[in-house]
C-alpha cells in the first residue's frame, strides 16, 4: 500500500506538505518522499529511505530547506517517488498509489511506441509510478494522459500529478483507493486519508469518485473528468488498512469496526462464554470494543504493543523477521491471562503463522481458552488490485494450503465458490482444519454479508475479490 497528499496554497505550503504525508505513515515503512514548486526556485525533491527511522525524523531538515507554494508527497512501501519528469507535456512531478500487473507489457507497449527507456530498480524491476508517466506522456495533454494510463492499466491506480500552475488529483477508475479534498483559506488539499488534513484547518470539501480527475489550485478546484459509474472501493480499508479517523465514502473505518465487532457478537449469541474480550493490536480493538458492547463480555488487553519502536509486523521481507517483530513487541499482562478464557478478534488470518504463535504466547501465560473471531471471511484470493499482501503466491494463504490438502493442486472455481459459502460444508470443514492446525480452542470468520452490512454502503460498490474472487 502507499498513501499520497498534496497541498496549493498562495504561501508557502511546505510544513502542511510534511504533516499531511506524515499523516499516512501507517500505509507504508520504506520510502517517503516529498516534492515542492516555486516560481522562484523551480521543483525541488527529496526521497528517502524511512525503513529504520520514522518520516517525521528523516526529513525534518529537509523541511527547513524547501520552499514553495505547490507541493505533493507520498509514504511507500515500494518504488521511491514523487518522480520528477520533463516532457512534452512540460515538467511535472507525479507520486502513485495502486499496483499494475501488466507492466511488463506497458513497458514493451511504450519501448515499440516512443522508443523511450525506464531507469531500473533493484532487483530490475521498473517503476510502476514512471511507466504510469510515461503512458501519461503519449498523449497530447496530462487530463486525455491520465485517462489513458487509467484505461491501460490492469490493477489500479490513483494520483497526483504538480505542474508549475497547479495539482491534478486522479482517483482510479474504479475507486479502489480513496482521494479527498480538503479546503482552508487561502489553499487545498488532496488526500487518501480524510484525518491527514483536519489538524491542519482544513475541512472536507468533497471525496473524489472513481475515475474523477481534478485540478488543484489555492483559489479552488476544478472537475476535469467527471466520475465514472462504477464503484470497486477496497472493503480491507476499514477492516484493516484505514486510520480509525479516516472516513470513505462517507463511512468511518472506527465506526464500522464497532458494527462488525458486534455482529459477530450476534452471532455467537450463546455459544462462547470468555470471561474477556480482547482485540489484536491495533486493528483489533475497535472489532473487540464493538463486540464487547454487544455480547456484555468485558473488554480488556491482555497484551500491549510495544510502539515506540517496532515496526508494522508484516513488512519485513522474510517470514522469520515478520514472526520475530510480531513476537517481539507484545508485552503479556499476566493477571489478564492465566486461567482466563479469552475471545480475540484480529482483522484477518492471512498465513496463520503470527495468530499462531499469539495464541500460543497466551496459552503459555496461562490462558484456559482461546477463541479466535476474524473481523473478515477467510482469505481465499491474492489480491490483484492493491499491494495488500506481500505473499508471492495464493499457496501462502492457510486457506488454499487446507483446500489443496483437501482437494488436490488443481482446484476449479467452482470448488473454491463453494468454500468461500459460509452454509457449505466444504466451508465448514475447512474452519475446523484451520481451528485445528493453529491450535485455536474455537473459529468462526466474518461473514461476507455480515461484513457487506458492516460496511453499509451499496454492495455493488465494494471490492470483495479477496474473499470470493468476484471482480
Amino acid at each position: 500500500m502507499g498513501g499520497i497528499f498534496g497541498v496549493a496554497s498562495k504561501s508557502d505550503c511546505v510544513m502542511d506538505l510534511f504533516f499531511g504525508i506524515d499523516y499516512h505513515s501507517h500505509l507504508g515503512t520504506r520510502r517517503g518522499g516529498m516534492a515542492v514548486y516555486g516560481k522562484a526556485s523551480g521543483f525541488n525533491r527529496v526521497i528517502h529511505n524511512i525503513e529504520n527511522s520514522p518520516f517525521r525524523t528523516k526529513f525534518d531538515k529537509d523541511v527547513a530547506e524547501m520552499e514553495g507554494n505547490l507541493g505533493i508527497g507520498c509514504i511507500s512501501d515500494n518504488e521511491p517517488q514523487p518522480l520528477l519528469v520533463r516532457s512534452h507535456l512540460g515538467n511535472f512531478a507525479i507520486t502513485t498509489v495502486g499496483k499494475i500487473n501488466n507492466i511488463e507489457a506497458l513497458v514493451e507497449k511504450c519501448f515499440r511506441d516512443g522508443h523511450t527507456h525506464f531507469l531500473e530498480m533493484s532487483g530490475g524491476s521498473v517503476n510502476p509510478t514512471e511507466v504510469t508517466a510515461a503512458l501519461i506522456n503519449q498523449k497530447d495533454s496530462i487530463v486525455e494522459g491520465i485517462c489513458y494510463a487509467q484505461e491501460m492499466i490492469e490493477g489500479s491506480m490513483t494520483l497526483l500529478l504538480m505542474t508549475g500552475d497547479g495539482i491534478y488529483a486522479a482517483r482510479d477508475r474504479y475507486g479502489r483507493t480513496p482521494l479527498v479534498i480538503g479546503k482552508k483559506e487561502d489553499a487545498c488539499c488532496a488526500s487518501f486519508e480524510s484525518h491527514a488534513y483536519i489538524n491542519l484547518g482544513y475541512e472536507d470539501l468533497k471525496e473524489l469518485g472513481p475515475g474523477e480527475i481534478d485540478f488543484i489550485t489555492p483559489e479552488g478546484v476544478k472537475v476535469l473528468q467527471k466520475p465514472g459509474d462504477k464503484m470497486r472501493i477496497c472493503s480491507f480499508l476499514w477492516v484493516y488498512y484505514g486510520y480509525p479517523t479516516s472516513t470513505y465514502e462517507g463511512v468511518n473505518v472506527e465506526e464500522m469496526r464497532y458494527k462488525c465487532g458486534d455482529i459477530l457478537a450476534g452471532r455467537d449469541a450463546g455459544e462462547v462464554n470468555p470471561d474477556l474480550v480482547a482485540g489484536v493490536p491495533d486493528s483489533g480493538i475497535a472489532h473487540a470494543i464493538g463486540y464487547a458492547n454487544r455480547s456484555g463480555v468485558p473488554f480488556a488487553r491482555p497484551f500491549i504493543k510495544y510502539t515506540p519502536t517496532w515496526p508494522r509486523s508484516f513488512m519485513p521481507t522474510q517470514q522469520s523477521q515478520r514472526n520475530l517483530i510480531a513476537r517481539m513487541k507484545l508485552i503479556p499482562v499476566h493477571k489478564l491471562i492465566k486461567d482466563k478464557s479469552l475471545l480475540m478478534i484480529d482483522d484477518s488470518i492471512v498465513r496463520g503463522t503470527q495468530l499462531r504463535e499469539t495464541t500460543e504466547f497466551l496459552y503459555n501465560n496461562g490462558a484456559k481458552e482461546v477463541h479466535i473471531r476474524p473481523a473478515c471471511p477467510p482469505l481465499l484470493y491474492g489480491c490483484k488490485y492493491l499491494n495488500f499482501s506481500r505473499s508471492k503466491s495464493e499457496m501462502d494463504l492457510i486457506t488454499r494450503r487446507v483446500i489443496a490438502k483437501r482437494e488436490g493442486d488443481n482446484v476449479s472455481d467452482k470448488i473454491l465458490q463453494d468454500y468461500a459459502n459460509p452454509d457449505s460444508t466444504n466451508y465448514k470443514e475447512m474452519l475446523e482444519e484451520i481451528r485445528s492446525e493453529l491450535n485455536f480452542t474455537s473459529l468462526k470468520y466474518h461473514r461476507l454479508d455480515d461484513l457487506k452490512k458492516s460496511i453499509d454502503i451499496e454492495p455493488c460498490k465494494l471490492c470483495t475479490y479477496c474473499w470470493n474472487g468476484q471482480e
